[in-house]
């Protein structure tokens, strides 16, 4: 009787699927390392962008309410002709001063409050916010409210910062302070010596309900151009007031694009 046996044996592995194992291997590793990264990271960038925080460039507004805004750092030469057309127009509207503006011209600070409008602080030296220290944006804030208030007995509730800078900082002091951090969603560029009709045009066709509309007070045409912007924007159905009046002060949220909106 014969009996058969039969050697079962491992087939050998060439160096070819033995490079083919591994290049699979190395595919579900990468896979697995970007899977991991994205969970990561994008909660925590959703997250950043959720937290950031930003002063009020528009509001929420159902009436055809907005509001102009003049910064005032350098000179006065044109400021006596837009207080003129403010009130040729009946039109209430919100300036911002850096304190060494109102020490040096402490006439016009007072003339803007008598003549019924609103003067916010537009810092003490007019630096980048963003680059300073907590202490150095308090004594910024606190150091020109003071002066504001001095010179024309009204204490300061809003506040724009030097060329739109700002950071998160800057943001909670002002909280603290009980300031309203202002920016702007029409920008006249006026301060670019625009001609009167460029100006007027910006303005117009940037306006909407809610807006808030930056000039200079010693913009080179600003003046100029107020009786066409105020004119058309009136005859449109809008009605301008001061920031102060147009902003929520309480139970209010700022979105992504920074327009405040009344708490739901």
């Amino acid at each position: 009787m014969k009996f058969l046996f039969f050697r079962h044996s491992k087939p050998r592995t060439t160096a070819a699927h033995a490079l083919q194992i591994a290049a699979v291997a190395f595919a579900v590793w990468l896979t697995a390392l970007f899977v991991l990264h994205f969970a990561l990271t994008v909660p925590l960038q959703a997250t950043a962008a959720k937290q950031r925080k930003l002063p009020i460039y528009s509001v929420e507004r159902q009436e055809k309410q907005i509001a102009i805004s003049f910064d005032c750092a350098w000179g006065v030469e044109y400021t006596d002709k837009i207080l003129d057309e403010l009130d040729r127009h009946n039109v209430k509207c919100t300036w911002f001063a850096v304190e060494f503006w109102v020490e040096k011209y402490p006439e016009y600070a007072k003339k803007i409050v008598e003549r019924g409008h609103e003067l916010g602080t537009h810092s003490k030296t007019h630096p980048y916010m963003s680059k300073l220290s907590k202490e150095e944006m308090v004594q910024e804030l606190q150091s020109s409210c003071s002066a504001i208030q001095k010179t024309t007995g009204v204490a300061p509730t809003l506040f724009r910062p030097p060329y739109g800078d700002y950071n998160d900082l800057l943001i909670e002091t002002c909280a603290e302070l009980n300031l309203y951090p202002i920016q702007w969603d029409v920008d006249s560029l006026d301060w670019k010596n625009l001609s009167a009709t460029e100006i007027s045009l910006r303005i117009i066709n940037g306006a909407k309900a809610g807006s808030i509309i930056l000039c200079h007070n010693n913009g080179l045409h600003t003046a100029e151009a107020l009786p066409m912007i105020f004119s058309t924007l009136q005859n449109r159905g809008y009605s301008f007031i001061p920031i102060g009046q147009l902003i929520y002060k309480t139970n209010y949220t700022v979105d992504h694009t920074g327009k405040q909106h009344p708490a739901v």
